[in-house]
Parts: C-alpha cells; structure tokens; sequence
C-alpha cells in the first residue's frame, strides 16, 4: 500500500463504524489524507464506489457487530453513564408497549401445566436461558436449558412433546439455524414463546413472541429489557403457582437451612 492508503486503513482497522458515519471528506479528514486515497483504498477492499461500504457496514452494525460498533468519539463520563441509563430505559418502555400482563400470565400458565419446561439459548443467549430457569425451578421441577456443552440438540428436541412448554431466547447475533430448529420445535406441538429483538416482526405460527428493545450507544447490545422481561414471567410463573409452587418453596427454604448453603452476608 502507498503510505497514505496504510494510513487510512489503519484508522478504519481503528474504528471501521466510521465508515457509515461519515461522508469519504469527512473521513479523508479525519484520517489525514485526500479523498482520492479514500477512494483507491475503497476500490482495493473490492466495493464499487464509497457508498457501497458504508451500506455494509450499516447492516453489519444493524446485526452487532461489536467491532462496527466502536467509535472513536469520546464522551464525558457523566454523559456516557446517561446516555446508557436513557437507552436502557427506552428499550424497557419499548420491550412492555408490545406486550401485555395478559400474553405472560398465559405463558406462566403454560409453563405451569407443562409435563416439562424446556429453555432454549445460544451464545448470549444461553445466559439468559440460565438465569430465567434459575429463576422458576424453585417452583417448577422438571425444568431443562438446552443446549449442554458436548451435547447435540437433536438428543434433546427428541425428548418434546406436546404436552411441554419451550422458551427460546433468540437473540442478535443468532446462530444460523435459529429458524429452522424454532420451526422443528414448533412441529412438536408443544407450546412456544420465542424472545428477540425489539427489530424483528412477529413469527406468526407461535404462541407468542415477545420483543426486546435492545439498542445500545456502545457497541453491545444493552439487555436490560430482556433480563426485566424474564423477570415479570418467573413472577407470575411464582405468583401463579399456587399451593403446590409454595409447597416447594418452602422445601427448599427449608432445605437451604438444613443444609447451610446459604450464607447471608
């Protein structure tokens, strides 16, 4: 590469977001170089005019892509821890205006009635997974999160029937086959709730599907939204339990003290 190219390319290797943010003279600018470097470095990377990059990145940036997602602007660290609490509310009012008490008390419902409750998550996901089977196994016993390191899905998804209830946590960046295992497990019969981002439209064919708001001003996504989400549903799930879920509840309490595997610090 000329020096000039090397130059600039190292700034996008820097920040790459900033090729959907600015015009090729701002970048040039900012980059220290002329436009015309900007567009034989562009036309090197194999893109048929500036424009043509700048939608490529767009749309990695739309799916989330953290290093897209890196600028180089700096804000001030009031103005940042704002701008996250803002977004993070935002996404939480967004999340519950395309909601309602009545489709998660019907979920809870389902999950209660099930002969066995499967939770589904990949990647970031799968934490997500955890936390909400965490949350209800203190009132529900037969409770799975799939997948399990070192074991495939289909050893799982044999097992759902259509007396079950499966929450699948499908989240940005999805693994390639989400669609194709949802529509799999859709063919069980059994009940589905399907959680993604705020983005998405509504996947007719399911019981429900709840979306997330889940834009950020960083380069993650912020998860506030699902995490208050998955909340609400194990409260209701607890709430909804009855004399049965209490019963268990006070089992495990009481077994917490027998055993001393909780410390209150």
């Amino acid at each position: 590469m000329h020096p000039t190219e090397r130059r600039l390319a190292d700034f996008l290797l820097s920040f790459p977001g900033e090729l959907a943010s600015y015009t090729a003279t701002e970048l040039a600018q900012l980059a220290g170089v002329s436009n015309a470097t900007v567009t034989r470095l562009i036309k090197k990377l194999g893109y048929e005019s500036y424009d043509e990059a700048r939608r490529h990145v767009r749309t990695d940036q739309k799916t989330g892509a953290a290093i897209y997602l890196v600028g180089s602007k700096t804000k001030e660290p009031d103005e940042l821890i704002n701008a996250h609490v803002s977004q993070a509310k935002e996404n939480i009012d967004l999340t519950f205006s395309m909601t309602n008490l009545q489709e998660i008390d019907q979920l809870a419902k389902s999950i209660l009635d099930a002969r066995k409750v499967w939770v589904i998550g990949f990647r970031t996901s799968f934490s997500f997974a955890n936390y909400f089977q965490w949350q209800i196994r203190q009132v529900i016993e037969s409770i799975n999160v799939i997948p399990h390191q070192g074991e495939t899905l289909a050893e799982h998804v044999a097992g759902i029937s259509s007396e079950d209830c499966v929450v699948f946590v499908g989240l940005q960046r999805q693994v390639k086959g989400t669609l194709r295992l949802l529509g799999i497990v859709e063919g069980t019969g059994a009940k589905i709730a399907f959680i993604s981002d705020g983005h998405e439209k509504r996947i007719r064919g399911l019981d429900w599907h709840f979306r997330c708001g889940t834009a950020a001003p960083g380069p993650l996504f912020n998860h506030a939204s699902v995490v208050a989400l998955l909340h609400l549903i194990a409260v209701r799930v607890i709430e909804l339990a009855g004399p049965a879920g209490r019963k268990r509840l006070a089992a495990v309490e009481s077994l917490h003290e027998t055993l001393g595997d909780i410390e209150q610090l």
